[in-house]
């Protein structure tokens, strides 16, 4: 419990940040949770499992929907649009709805709930890579748990808290299995909830097969070994995966085991890419993704429409860049010194994680224009790991300095380039003014202290969040 508190400090934050954010949030303004909800209602009305159908979507009036913010005269109950998805997070919400009789806000804090589980399951993923110092996890769960955008998704009635939080449950029993501490057959099991939650976390199953070839690799084993493991963790996979494709099949026609097939007949009217290119060009499509992707990754809100002042997110900027600055040190100088096979292979197999996830996030957008960072949620572990490796490398003194040089040499760029435009970047400046004083005086700070400033990093994250509440998400959308 002593070496754990920071954790659960980070835990009761998070609960206390999410429970705002499901209380206060305007009704419906979490992107796809009327649909949701339906599903969820479909169930505990006594009804069978949902079928996509023709109707389920109306562009229109959705846009109707979020351009009026959902007034009450307007209907939700005609979204349905997720009736294709997994049935698990709507078959664990069911009794919580009967339990509140469908109130909106508590079904919400259902979904703060799981995503609390998850919470401490990326603290329990970092712990993997350095067990020996339990202190070094919480500095990267604390960063992630504080995105504002991960918090107001977690506070909204969706699949995404139950699909991320079976994910990394899923990753650090795999972590856990590299060292043979976790049995196949238990792998596959929490694999089989996973394939029965969300199609997006489905990058599970290669990640399967990965991580029973890099044990395999490491310890020599036989092939014959490796294909009883991948049997004893594919039969429990598949077998729960498989009731529900089965289903699928059954109601939607082969090969439509998912129900994607029915949900792209059914889903029409949404931005497609070929139509933005052609109509702006190629270069505003990139630009605006890029922009669009780490805005809404870090907060943009409501159905996209909620949008920060320019300097949170530069600010936001350059934390992410120095995050990125740290952790490249780090790793290169992990590589160059070797790493052990442990923590090797456990970066290999979140590394991996983290590329099959932007790969589905580029294919995707590759047909709709969908922006939305909130898809990358599944990288979330190697995120947490780069934060902490990253913002700890920094603060030793002679990265910090190195760190200052930069952020000098950046500072002078930026500040030539306004004056020969004519416009002096004045905020630009100062963010970077601040990021460069911070750096050296974190360093100085002695080591028993150090802990201070993790924790007062941590609160300014905790007071980012309320202020994105309460100074933009319910002016803008109440």
């Amino acid at each position: 419990m002593t070496k754990n508190w920071p954790l659960l400090l980070i835990l009761v934050i998070y609960l206390v940040v999410g429970g705002l954010y499901a209380m206060v949030t305007p009704a419906w303004q979490v992107p796809d949770e009327p649909a949701h909800y339906n599903y969820v209602r479909t169930l505990a009305l006594g009804r069978e499992f949902p079928v996509m159908q023709a109707g389920d979507y109306d562009q229109r009036y959705l846009e109707q929907l979020t351009s009026q913010k959902f007034p009450p005269e307007l209907p939700v109950h005609r979204l349905e649009y997720e009736d294709h998805q997994p049935p698990l997070y709507y078959l664990l919400a069911t009794p919580v709805y009967w339990l509140v009789d469908g109130y909106l806000p508590l079904l919400r804090m259902f979904s703060v709930l799981v995503g609390g589980v998850g919470v401490v399951l990326l603290g329990l993923i970092l712990r993997e890579f350095l067990p020996e110092r339990p202190g070094f996890a919480w500095l990267g769960v604390g960063v992630v748990a504080f995105i504002p955008q991960f918090v107001a998704m977690m506070a909204g009635v969706n699949n995404d808290a139950l699909a991320l939080t079976l994910l990394w449950l899923w990753l650090w029993l795999a972590l856990r299995y590299l060292r043979d501490e976790t049995s196949p057959w238990v792998l596959g099991g929490v694999l089989g909830a996973v394939l029965l939650t969300k199609s997006t976390v489905y990058s599970a199953l290669p990640l399967a097969a990965l991580a029973v070839f890099l044990r395999w690799r490491r310890e020599g084993q036989p092939l014959r070994w490796a294909a009883r493991q991948l049997l004893f963790i594919g039969l429990p996979a598949l077998a729960l995966g498989g009731l529900w494709w089965a289903r699928n099949v059954s109601v939607y026609g082969w090969p439509d085991v998912m129900g994607l097939i029915r949900h792209a007949e059914v889903v029409v009217g949404q931005p497609r890419t070929a139509d933005f290119i052609a109509r702006s060009g190629a270069l505003a499509f990139f630009s605006g993704a890029v922009r669009t992707t780490f805005q809404s990754f870090w907060g943009q809100f409501g159905w996209m429409g909620v949008v920060l002042d320019g300097r949170i997110y530069l600010g936001l900027l350059i934390f992410s860049g120095l995050i990125v600055w740290g952790a490249g040190w780090r790793f290169g100088e992990a590589l160059k010194s070797g790493m052990e096979p442990r923590q090797r292979d456990g970066l290999i197999l979140l590394g991996t994680a983290a590329g099959i996830t932007l790969v589905l996030f580029v294919g995707y957008n590759l047909t709709f224009v969908q922006h939305q960072g909130r898809y990358l949620f599944p990288a979330l572990p190697l995120l947490a790991l780069m934060a902490a490796f990253g913002l700890e490398r920094l603060a030793e003194r002679k990265l910090a300095a190195i760190t200052a040089l930069a952020l000098l040499a950046v500072a002078v760029v930026v500040g030539v380039a306004g004056l020969l435009g004519g416009d002096l970047p004045l905020w630009t400046l100062a963010l970077l003014g601040a990021a460069l004083v911070t750096a050296p005086t974190v360093a100085a700070v002695p080591s028993r202290w150090r802990w201070l400033v993790t924790l007062g990093l941590l609160i300014a994250l905790a007071a980012l969040n309320v202020w994105c509440l309460f100074g933009f998400i319910v002016p803008q959308l109440g």
